[in-house]
């Protein structure tokens, strides 16, 4: 389907459809997309966190993300946006990065009718530029177009969602952004603490208290939680070896690399690429 293989000459797509075709597979999306849930029902997975679509759930995924579809309805339907990779960069480097670890973990979210009324009409609208193909402006209609949109939802999620110290934060808060961000870039390779306090120019105890304040949680514990993820991601949509994945993972052997799994799942990697979705 064209919304999963954007290109840079067309580099956005709308439109609506059941997603009948994809149910079962598990697919890493190379750019971004909006949807929003017009009918019917559906059990997905994003990033192997399971989630329950109905109508009014907004789904935002970015780019990089895996999605998987378990059920759907037969009355199932969704409006969709899709927007290249570059063009996402390009529309979204201005907004705050802690917006996106957001989106990341929280990709659902069920928006009220009062509050679809703004992005309705910008739906509506990119909808229109993009199936008007001899407009000669029709592509950078479309980048104002999603860019609004984006901001639109970077509002609501400030103002709905997300805690009323959002933009606001102490320097605490800060490292702990800058945090979640080194993480997403290196935990496919990097596991320890120390790694990313001295990648924030702090010690490996005042991350560790950081993360205790702002999450409740270790340090540690956040950094192998979006490691498993990734190991869990290259074991389900791949066909490399263990041995390649393990490899790739920055892991010294295939052995080491399955206790870590197993500690942390309760199951062998070959267990896991065999289990049932």
């Amino acid at each position: 389907m064209k919304i999963w293989n954007l290109r840079d000459d067309d580099p956005f797509i709308s439109g609506s459809d059941d997603f009948q075709g994809i149910k079962g597979k598990y697919i890493r999306l190379e750019d971004a997309s909006i949807f929003f849930c017009l009918s019917g029902h559906a059990h997905i997975s994003i990033d192997l966190q399971e989630y329950e679509l109905q109508a009014g759930i907004q789904v935002i995924l970015l780019p990089g993300c895996v999605l998987h579809v378990t059920f759907m309805s037969a009355d199932f339907r969704l409006s969709f946006i899709g927007f290249s990779n570059r063009l996402f960069h390009e529309i979204t480097c201005r907004l705050d990065p802690f917006f996106f670890h957001f989106l990341k973990e929280t990709p659902c979210a069920f928006l009220p009718p009062e509050h679809t009324g703004q992005f309705r009409t910008l739906a509506l609208g990119i909808d229109n530029i993009y199936h008007d193909r001899d407009n000669h402006f029709r592509i950078l209609i479309a980048r104002n177009c999603i860019q609004s949109l984006m901001m639109d939802i970077y509002d609501k999620t400030q103002r709905l969602f997300m805690q009323p110290s959002f933009g606001r934060i102490n320097r605490q808060e800060e490292l702990f952004k800058r945090f979640i961000q080194e993480i997403h870039y290196h935990c496919s390779t990097h596991r320890e603490v120390v790694f990313y306090a001295e990648r924030l120019h702090i010690t490996p105890r005042y991350l560790s208290s950081i993360a205790q304040k702002v999450e409740h949680v270790t340090a540690k514990s956040i950094i192998d939680r979006h490691a498993i993820t990734e190991i869990k991601t290259a074991l389900k949509t791949t066909n490399l070896s263990i041995q390649e994945i393990s490899h790739r993972m920055g892991f010294p052997d295939q052995s080491f690399f399955g206790r870590y799994f197993r500690k942390h799942t309760g199951m062998s990697p070959l267990q896991y690429r065999n289990s049932p979705d």
